[in-house]
């Protein structure tokens, strides 16, 4: 197991800092929980980070900081069962492409892949869809090392009560060193991308949405106008984006100009309401079809901070006419598009869509500009809905608040009790969280 001394570790978005006592990068299920029973014996608390995608401080610790570059690879492929099995540390996108060539897939998955599959699954990470839900939604195992150091396993059949938790179990009820998920045959979407009036995507929202198993769009702030994407399953044959026009809409657009589009905006904020008129019609209408990675996946290289709640489905028509108000009326200048993604109710006890069909509304704005005043309005929005925010994106909720959100909240906390009564996976963003 290597180790190293304490260093500064910094989040994606650069908005998140942390100075742990050391930092460990253990190797096994028997390396991690070496390193919790130490922490114990040290009196300190341990936290393991993945790469950092959240903008919240959940991994953030003056502790002991395990890193997940070593905790890596796929343990099994079980063709009987349809499971993979996974280290903690594996990213979404080296696992995503093991699947491939196997010939597999996950069922439904985010829009980046950069992150590890603890890490979103931990935060409840999602992507659209009518009836597949969350990342941690497909997952049928778990194994975590818990506060004694002691390794416990965990499905629907064995400690059932745990894995009902610890799917989306915010690095609370111990440190996850590997993950089962559910896996299909590998199929092919076609993802049809179409710009769309404001009017007449919240107009024909009920529509688009039932139409369609995975529906998604961005509404771009300031301007009337959206771009809509629509991806479903298809008999083929595999069509993909060309190279160069899929260079230019993935890369040139939607990274390259868009970065120097938004480096204009936080220099010179007036100038954002002709940028986004500009911006909402650059990207054109397009139709491929190619395997689930290749459509739910794009690469995003614009820094940005993010907030994200979700609403009961049936609200979110209602709540975005609010942001879009809000911003209409306000001296906001907001150059990042807000983003309006579904899932269906699940049965995770800390997870957004949990007991209820859901809608998500995404608000961004671009690294370094201040974005305190627009999240701060918009939460406003979302929590007088019962709005519930994604754990691993800015927030200023806490543990009241969330015990009246979350019906199958104390049942968290009281798994929590018993399998760290101590804390030692406690951190400020926790104990905010959660209580104590």
């Amino acid at each position: 197991m290597s180790g190293a001394s304490s260093s500064t570790w910094r989040n994606w978005a650069g908005n998140v800092t942390a100075r742990p006592v050391r930092e460990v990068s253990p190797a096994s299920a028997a390396e991690v929980a070496a390193v919790v029973r130490r922490a114990a014996e040290d009196g300190l608390t341990v936290k393991a980070v993945g790469t950092g995608h959240s903008f919240t401080t959940a991994a953030a610790t003056d502790g002991v900081l395990i890193r997940p570059d070593l905790l890596t690879g796929i343990r099994e492929i079980d063709r009987t069962a349809m499971a993979v099995t996974v280290e903690a540390g594996t990213p979404l996108k080296r696992l995503n492409a093991v699947l491939a060539r196997e010939g597999l897939s996950l069922t439904n998955m985010g829009d980046i892949m950069e992150q590890t599959v603890a890490g979103a699954t931990a935060t409840g990470t999602h992507g659209t869809g009518r009836e597949s839900a969350s990342i941690a939604a497909q997952i049928t195992g778990l194994e975590l090392v818990t506060a004694d150091g002691s390794l416990l396993t965990c499905s629907a059949k064995e400690n059932p009560e745990v894995f009902a938790a610890a799917r989306i179990g915010l690095g609370a009820l111990g440190v996850v060193t590997a993950i089962t998920f559910a896996v299909e045959p590998e199929f092919l979407l076609t993802a049809r991308e179409e710009p769309m009036t404001f009017d007449r995507v919240t107009g024909d929202f009920d529509e688009l949405f039932a139409e369609n198993e995975h529906f998604e769009f961005y509404w771009f702030p300031h301007t009337g106008n959206c771009n809509t994407k629509r991806n479903n399953r298809s008999a083929g044959p595999a069509a993909p984006p060309g190279r160069v026009s899929g260079w230019v809409e993935d890369e040139l657009l939607s990274n390259g100009v868009f970065q120097v589009a938004c480096s204009l905006g936080r220099a010179v904020p007036a100038t954002i309401p002709a940028i986004a008129r500009i911006s909402s019609r650059a990207l054109s209408a397009r139709t491929y079809t190619d395997i689930p990675y290749k459509v739910f996946t794009s690469p995003r290289r614009v820094r940005f901070v993010e907030m994200e709640y979700a609403v009961a489905r049936e609200a979110v028509v209602d709540v975005l006419r609010e942001v879009r108000a809000l911003v209409d009326r306000s001296g906001l200048r907001v150059s990042f598009p807000v983003e309006v993604r579904t899932a269906p109710a699940d049965d995770i006890a800390l997870s957004t869509a949990s007991g209820r069909d859901t809608a998500y509304i995404a608000v961004h704005m671009y690294k370094g500009t201040p974005y305190q005043a627009y999240f701060t309005a918009v939460e406003r929005i979302m929590t007088a809905h019962g709005g519930r925010p994604h754990w691993g994106k800015v927030h200023t909720r806490d543990a009241e608040y969330f015990a009246a959100a979350y019906p199958r909240f104390g049942e968290f906390t009281a798994l929590r009790d018993r399998l760290d009564p101590e804390r030692r996976f406690a951190n400020a963003y926790l104990r905010r969280v959660l209580g104590d």
